[in-house]
């Protein structure tokens, strides 16, 4: 038997009431949901080592349970000595349980982890309702092991969301457990 994800579970017992009492939605349809998240790390070093591709593409398929694609890149740009075709980053596209799973793993297991921090920034919203987050290092995941990796990776989780608003998404994320920076 499938057992339903935790966040899931809350999204819809505590999170679905909740909004429809905050912003006065009339029914649980209106209430916006989490439809996707994107995982990407840019690889500019993979232009000269091909081993690192292979490395960052196991790190990922660790972290979020699922095989990256490989992004190339669209054009030649002589000034980065890079040709059109040449692989140049690695992403994931995360939906259903996967991603409820990872979410819940990013905001309760991985972010706690991360050295003096405060929260993520509130104001990352790009004005449709998705929100980015960008981390610096990719060992703040129990999956990596820190002896196998051969270097820090940066990479950036994008969450869309079905929200209209900003504040709909921001109340959304607050109530799934989105650490959130305080505000003084």
């Amino acid at each position: 038997m499938n057992q339903v994800p935790r966040l899931k579970e809350l999204y819809v017992k505590n999170v679905i009431p909740a909004l429809e009492k905050e912003f006065g939605f009339k029914n649980a349809n209106e209430v916006p949901k989490l439809s996707k998240v994107v995982v990407n790390i840019g690889l500019s070093e993979a232009k000269e080592n091909v081993k690192v591709l292979e490395i960052a593409t196991a790190e990922l398929a660790a972290i979020t349970g699922q095989k990256p694609v490989t992004c190339r890149a669209k054009a030649s740009v002589s000034n980065f000595k890079i040709r059109q075709g040449m692989p140049i980053g690695i992403k994931v596209t995360l939906r259903g349980a996967i991603m409820y799973e990872f979410l819940d793993r990013l905001m309760n297991i991985a972010m706690p982890r991360i050295r003096d921090f405060r929260g993520v920034e509130p104001n990352k919203f790009d004005g449709r309702g998705n929100f980015n987050i960008g981390l610096t290092e990719q060992y703040i995941f129990p999956e990596i092991n820190v002896e196998k990796s051969d270097k820090a990776r940066g990479m950036n989780i994008t969450i869309v969301t079905t929200a209209k608003k900003d504040e709909h998404a921001k109340a959304l994320l607050d109530f799934l457990g989105m650490p959130f920076k305080k505000r003084k």
